[in-house]
């Protein structure tokens, strides 16, 4: 059990207990950004404090050092004053008064009691009555050891009771959903889960009912808590009145341990801890990331750890024999690769083996397998990217901006997926910032999604005519409406300073072309926009930035730019090698004899399944580096066991570039390795030796040859910048004049926020293993401070190492074809990739596959929504069930891009890789 201690603030550190956040929250402003805040003088319990003009009194005093208790009180949504917990006498015109300091903003000369008798008998009486009916069941309540009541009861409250009649009484626990489960006797009303699903997630599907002693939390009937966001609530419910399925009565704080670590079941890279007990991780909690994820987490990311002791893990070596993959050793299964490495380089060359995937490896292991395939085996036919991102030098080259820049900009032009499905607490992001902050959202899309009701102008497209829509918002065409006239006056102004462009591929039905076409319109005609690139797995950035992709090396430099690496590595290939598409049309005639899969699965990945199936049974030697079998497994000759997250330690880079530490919290089970490990074996099994016998020489090694790593060493790793995370290049030089850390304010803000909103981190840091999840210290004076996380004029750190021409050409506008329907294929967070289906708890979320279409396409037919039809393409024909959707526009339909089990229809069947655009038309089965 813990006592609630006061936090301050590391030197240097932006505020978040205190600071904008909540004061952006309460409706006052906490000062300039990029000026030091104006301060104001309180007296607090006698002595005077400095505290932001605005900031709540409650924050400020906990800034000084004096902890005032709290239950409603959240420093990441609106306060509301509920529990009166955080009572205080403030001097008013007649004298002391009690009032909520959650509610209550400072003001210059204000006085304050914080430990006066009133606040003493005001806090008792706000105890007893929440124990009133609340049962003292803490021995068998999950939330035992990790329970503000419990904590606040023993130091604030009155020590007895007086109340001995029977309690109310519910049925319990209720599963408002398949992830959290309610007890109604435990809830203490105190407002935290309605306004997160309110307020912060836009789904208000939990809710209370009920008058009097009748108030209740609840989901309204026959709808569950369907949220991305639900296990949130879990985390800041101050009692065990929420608590998650998959982590009922498994631990309490002072058996668990835990590592702090970076989420990778998306780009966006949310910090959170990984909590373990006896050797299995139990639980994921956010931690509070100003840069980031505001301690928020997706469900997919909270809750996707139980695939790393699913019972389809890969544990072994497997080498297929008799049609069969059986278990082999490690020595056996290296051999058997190496060998028939050996005879595809002495026949054919380098150029007959390439390296598909890689975004689910560390920073770590995507460096050690570009060395092995650049400079062992000699290809450079590596692709992390699977034809549904961006291109490499676009992604490195383009003007950069941050999460933080797109949240505060100007005007941010959204031109990407739907963020609620592919990147979810980048929505959360954005809807705060248009919440809170106003911002002006122009989203460009062919279909609703989750921003359409948010943005201040929604803008339509066809599949195919994305370029059309931005030449009208920049002037070159006649705009098609007063919406397009509207947000082109708004983007232009200034040449397009403080315009962010959140760039994605909104769909993978379409080639890039549109989208990579669109970017270079964009960079010409707003020079001063900066682009936030949209990418979807885990970390596929930090995989482009380690070389695994054609025609670059670690660090985003060419190829032909190498010579650093040609030297230590020993060679490079001649030239620039295959991507994704170009490697496996070359696998399936047979040019391209050997094939690495790194955590990929083509078949469920590429979008264009028949190309990919045919490339995978024409390989004559297919070796996957994988934790769980997936679609693709069928095809492969030999299963490399790799470790998964939280069994390995390394950094990650998401989406903005951002660099964050990977910690390990358990061991792989089995005989799985490490990424770079086996990298490593491989390489001797080929007579070559990586130089490898940790992830430390990898660090040292990539901060020695590649000028966007200069200064990353293991030390500041295990520093600031580690824990942080932080922009790369690192700007700023210690007092030796090394690049090294920054402080603490310039890595992102993160700090410890209020114990009370992470009680299930502070109170394993207090009980359980020794850990420092959450808290932040500061590093030495840096003499160079970076400007906005990037290099500033006249640093003399490295400079940008990739540029981006834009394409002159425009692709032309495919025609319409009156009797089709273009297709939108769209990725779902829940879908039939291996983390949610190795996962119990989120495997069933997956939704069954259904055509998406505009009403009047299913009156055109003659047919009810719900009704199976047949769908034809280029490629082949499907039976999917047909469902009437207003928010997809007329001659569009939408369909899953991975379907939610390896054996369902899904987009990839009707895509043809290369085609501008995936035309498909739809007939009743009895035509079809």
């Amino acid at each position: 059990m813990t006592t609630p201690s006061p936090s301050p603030s590391p030197s240097g550190a932006a505020e978040v207990g205190g600071g904008a956040a909540q004061a952006g929250a309460s409706g006052a402003a906490a000062g300039d950004s990029g000026a030091a805040p104006q301060e104001v003088t309180i007296t607090l319990d006698g002595r005077e404090v400095a505290a932001r003009p605005g900031e709540l009194l409650i924050a400020a005093a906990e800034r000084a050092g004096v902890y005032i208790p709290r239950f409603c009180y959240h420093p990441r949504m609106r306060q509301v004053g509920m529990c009166r917990m955080c009572l205080v006498e403030v001097k008013g015109p007649r004298g002391f008064s009690l009032q909520p300091a959650c509610f209550q903003p400072v003001a210059n000369g204000m006085e304050v009691r914080t430990e006066s008798p009133a606040v003493k008998k005001a806090q008792d009486g706000v105890l007893e009555f929440l124990l009133v009916n609340h049962p003292l069941d803490c021995p068998v309540c999950d939330k035992g050891g990790e329970c503000p009541l419990q904590d606040q009861t023993l130091t604030f409250g009155p020590g007895e009771t007086r109340f001995v009649e029977e309690k109310r009484h519910w049925s319990k626990p209720i599963p408002v959903s398949s992830l959290v489960e309610l007890d109604r006797e435990r809830c203490i009303q105190c407002d935290r889960c309605t306004r997160f699903a309110k307020e912060v997630a836009g789904d208000p599907f939990i809710t209370f009912q009920g008058r009097g002693d009748h108030t209740e939390v609840n989901t309204f009937p026959d709808r569950p808590f369907a949220s991305y966001f639900s296990g949130n609530t879990v985390q800041i419910c101050p009692v065990g009145a929420l608590t998650a399925s998959a982590y009922r009565f498994k631990a309490r704080p002072w058996d668990l341990e835990q590592v702090e670590s970076t989420c990778t079941t998306c780009a966006l890279g949310c910090r959170m801890v990984v909590q373990s007990s006896s050797g299995e991780v139990v639980r994921h909690l956010g931690v509070d990331d100003e840069a980031v994820n505001h301690s928020w987490l997706c469900d997919k990311g909270r809750f996707a750890f139980e695939a790393s002791t699913a019972p389809s893990r890969r544990t072994h070596p497997l080498l297929r024999s008799d049609a069969r993959l059986r278990p082999v050793s490690w020595q056996v299964a290296l051999s058997e690769v190496a060998g028939r490495l050996r005879a595809v380089l002495a026949t054919d060359g380098p150029g007959a083996v390439g390296v598909l995937g890689g975004a689910r490896l560390t920073n770590e292991d995507a460096y050690a397998w570009a060395k092995l395939a650049k400079a062992v085996i000699g290809t450079d036919s590596v692709d992390a990217q699977l034809d549904d991102g961006l291109p490499a030098e676009l992604v490195a080259g383009l003007p950069p901006a941050t999460i933080a820049d797109a949240c505060a900009a100007k005007v941010l032009l959204f031109l990407g997926p739907d963020p609620r499905e592919e990147l979810p607490v980048l929505f959360l992001r954005l809807r705060g910032a248009v919440r809170d902050h106003g911002l002006d959202l122009v989203e460009l899309s062919p279909v609703d999604t989750s921003l359409t009701d948010l943005a201040r102008a929604s803008l339509r497209y066809r599949p195919g005519q994305l370029v059309d829509l931005v030449r009208q918002l920049l002037g070159s065409l006649p705009p098609a409406n007063p919406a397009v006239a509207a947000a082109r006056d708004r983007l232009v102004a200034g040449g397009g300073e403080g315009v962010v462009v959140a760039l994605g591929r909104s769909s993978i039905a379409e080639s890039e072309e549109q989208t990579v076409a669109a970017a270079g319109l964009l960079r010409r005609m707003l020079p001063g926009a900066t682009f936030l690139p949209l990418l979807r797995r885990g970390n596929v950035r930090g995989a482009l930035d380690a070389g695994l992709a054609p025609g670059l090396l670690p660090g985003r430099q060419r190829l032909a730019d190498g010579g650093a690496f040609a030297t230590a590595w020993g060679g490079l290939p001649g030239a620039p090698g295959r991507g994704a598409r170009a490697l496996l049309e070359a696998a399936a005639t047979g040019q391209v004899r050997a094939l690495f899969l790194l955590g990929a699965d083509p078949l469920s990945d590429f979008p264009d399944r028949s190309l990919a199936r045919r490339a995978l049974e024409a390989v004559e030697l297919v070796v996957s580096v994988e934790a769980h079998p997936n679609a693709s497994s069928e095809h492969v000759d030999v299963v490399l066991p790799a470790a998964a997250p939280s069994e390995r330690a390394g950094t990650t880079t998401n989406c903005e570039g951002r660099l964050s530490p990977v910690g390990q919290k358990v061991v792989a089970p089995g005989l799985a390795w490490p990424d770079w490990a086996i990298a490593v074996e491989l390489a001797a099994a080929l007579g070559a030796d990586l130089g490898f016998a940790s992830p430390a020489d990898i660090v040292a090694e990539r901060a020695r040859l590649a000028p966007l790593f200069a200064g990353v060493t293991s030390a500041v790793l295990a520093g600031t910048v580690g824990r942080m995370g932080a922009l790369l290049p690192l700007r700023g030089r210690g007092p030796d004049g090394e690049l090294g850390e920054w402080p603490a304010g310039a890595t992102g803000g993160l700090e410890r926020l209020d114990p009370m909103a992470v009680p299930g981190i502070a109170s394993v840091e207090s009980q359980g293993a020794p850990s420092e999840a959450g808290v932040v210290r500061a590093a030495g004076p840096v003499v160079a401070a970076p400007v906005g996380g990037r290099m500033a004029a006249g640093d003399d750190g490295p400079a940008a190492l990739l540029s981006w021409e834009p394409p002159e050409a425009l692709p032309a506008t495919p025609p319409v074809d009156a009797y089709s329907l273009r297709l939108v294929a769209a990725r779902r967070c829940y879908d039939g990739g291996t983390a949610v289906q190795a996962s119990p708890s989120l495997a069933a979320l997956a939704a069954s596959p259904a055509l998406r279409a505009h009403p009047s396409e299913l009156e055109r037919l003659g047919v009810a929504s719900g009704t199976k039809v047949a769908v034809r393409a280029a490629p082949g024909r499907l039976e999917l069930v047909l469902e009437a959707d207003a928010g997809v526009p007329k001659g569009v339909a939408v369909l899953g891009a991975v379907p939610p089990a390896a054996d369902a229809p899904g987009a990839s069947a009707l895509v043809r890789a290369g085609d501008p655009v995936t035309e498909i038309r739809l007939e009743t089965l009895e035509a079809g």
